[in-house]
């Protein structure tokens, strides 16, 4: 019984793996604009840094009621996290022209 639910399984597979093959045969490569770049990176980065936050507040044990109130429209973490991954660049652009 196992093995003809493996052989079904292998089946199931194989059929997907030639479908898809099929597929992408036909499909042309899309184009990424400048601004959907950007916006992935920004998204990106503003969630390592929201992650970051989380882990450092969950490991130093700050209780979630410290920055998490409900009285706010969005959650106060994201927002600094999604403000410091747009002044990002700025800075480091700064600390560059400095450091000539």
């Amino acid at each position: 019984m196992q093995a003809l639910g493996l052989f079904c399984l292998g089946l199931g597979i194989l059929a997907s793996v030639r479908a898809r093959a099929y597929l992408l045969m036909w499909r042309s490569e899309p184009k990424e604009s400048l601004l959907s770049k950007a916006l992935t990176q920004l998204v990106g980065t503003a969630g390592g840094i929201y992650l970051s936050f989380e882990l450092l507040f969950s490991f130093l044990k700050i209780p979630e009621t410290w920055w998490s109130e409900n009285n706010f429209i969005v959650e106060p973490l994201a927002l600094v996290s999604l403000i410091l991954a747009i002044i990002q660049p700025f800075v480091i652009q700064i600390w560059l022209k400095i450091r000539k």
